[in-house]
């Protein structure tokens, strides 16, 4: 099975406990963008459609903006930033990282 299938499997194991919260961490470590996307839609699917809370570690910012109603960044076991996904901006990925997103000169593409 692929790392994107087995990451599905673990869901269903979950989900057949009938769980009021799915704990997820790193969900979509090592996993293509293409199965990482497809994992994500199934959690944030669950949490909609099923009223199942899930809590997700990502260090990828790019699916916490796509994917998470909310995103609360932690460094050292303190809260830095909580905010809803679509507010998360250049200046929450500098209060999160201490720098400029690397990736883009677009604050709006974080």
């Amino acid at each position: 099975m692929s790392g994107g299938q087995q990451q599905r499997v673990a869901v269903a194991r979950a989900l057949a406990q009938q769980p009021s919260l799915i704990v997820a961490d790193e969900p979509v470590a090592s996993l293509d963008p293409n199965a990482s996307a497809g994992v994500l839609e199934l959690l944030r699917g669950i949490a909609r459609t099923d009223g199942v809370g899930v809590i997700c570690s990502l260090h990828q910012v790019h699916f916490a903006r796509v994917y998470a109603d909310r995103i609360i960044g932690l460094s050292h076991g303190r809260i830095l930033i909580d905010v809803p996904s679509a507010k998360f901006d250049q200046a929450a990925y500098e209060t999160l990282y201490g720098s400029q997103n690397p990736a883009s000169a677009d604050p709006t593409s974080v």
